[in-house]
């Protein structure tokens, strides 16, 4: 007797960072058979502080391919001879082109970190705490060559606390690209979803960001400052400062109270045996975690450093 034929979906998934591990996850949780994972090597000049897909994949027995262009057309047409029904994008940091997002027989769907259509394009999670969002998410939709612009199919919002972290929102977006994926995958592989068409009028695009767009400006507000020294607190580079003793760096900071201090012009000094830097609006901003050449500075040794207990800043 000749077997009946499976009724498992194929995928082909192009993945990277937590993001990509725990949809990938979600996906084998489902029963989706991952003919083929595409995915990067680490780049050694990136702190690598999330897991890696590579290794998911190797666990589950699903090969592997790293390719410099995905769109090569010797790739494509390797991926186009597995007859995918479904390819899947899960933090992938290269654009796919038409051949390659024409392949599956039942769709192609990126996940992205933002509630779209707002944060389109790179970094969304720093982005969004660097305009002082309270909130954001991660959006499943269809891909287009034209990048987070197609029709959404599942969305989940989270939180953005006043002193959380990049690190902080992005655990909480890989949590929601995970709910958000599980929710509607039965409905997307019984061919039972309606993609919502975007409003790009009503959303915003923003491009990648160097650790030299960590530098502080002091004429900013300190509400600005807070965001900045949050949205690329470690494992990312770090807001940072010049001066005539050397570099500062401000790892953490605390939601700014409303305190207005009493220096002319922007100034880094000590209070009641803690760390301030008052900003361009006069608000004082309370450093938590602040370093001078790689060395921790406290309210303590910060006179012995500068040579006094306040710093007028750039």
């Amino acid at each position: 007797m000749t077997p009946a034929p499976s009724s498992r979906k194929r995928a082909i998934v192009f993945a990277y960072h937590n993001v990509g591990v725990r949809c990938l996850s979600t996906l084998l949780a489902h029963g989706v058979d991952v003919a083929l994972v595409i995915t990067h090597h680490d780049n050694p000049e990136e702190t690598i502080w999330f897991g890696s897909v590579a290794e998911l994949a190797a666990l589950h027995d699903i090969p592997v391919i790293i390719p410099e262009d995905p769109n090569d057309p010797a790739v494509v047409a390797m991926l186009s001879a597995l007859e995918p029904d479904f390819l899947f994008s899960f933090y992938y940091r290269l654009m796919l082109k038409a051949p390659l997002l024409n392949l599956p027989k039942c769709g192609a769907y990126n996940m992205h970190g933002s509630l779209l259509p707002r944060y389109r394009g790179r970094v969304p999670v720093n982005w969004a705490i660097i305009q002082g969002e309270h909130e954001t998410g991660a959006t499943l939709h269809k891909m287009l060559e034209k990048p987070d612009a197609g029709g959404i199919v599942s969305q989940q919002a989270v939180p953005i606390l006043p002193n959380d972290t990049a690190l902080d929102v992005f655990n909480k977006v890989t949590v929601a690209a995970e709910l958000a994926l599980d929710r509607i995958l039965p409905e997307l592989l019984n061919g039972c979803v309606t993609a919502q068409p975007q409003n790009l009028a009503q959303g915003s695009y923003f491009g990648g960001r160097k650790a030299e767009d960590g530098r502080i400006q002091w004429s900013d507000t300190a509400q600005a400052i807070h965001n900045l020294v949050r949205a690329v607190a470690p494992p990312y580079p770090g807001a940072y400062f010049d001066t005539k003793q050397g570099r500062f760096k401000i790892l953490r900071s605390l939601q700014p109270t409303g305190a207005v201090g009493d220096y002319p012009v922007p100034t880094l000094f000590v209070d009641n045996d803690r760390l301030f830097a008052q900003c361009g609006d006069r608000s004082m901003l309370r450093l938590l975690q602040l370093e001078f050449d790689g060395r921790d500075v406290t309210a303590q040794n910060f006179p012995a450093l500068v040579g006094a207990t306040f710093l007028p800043l750039p």
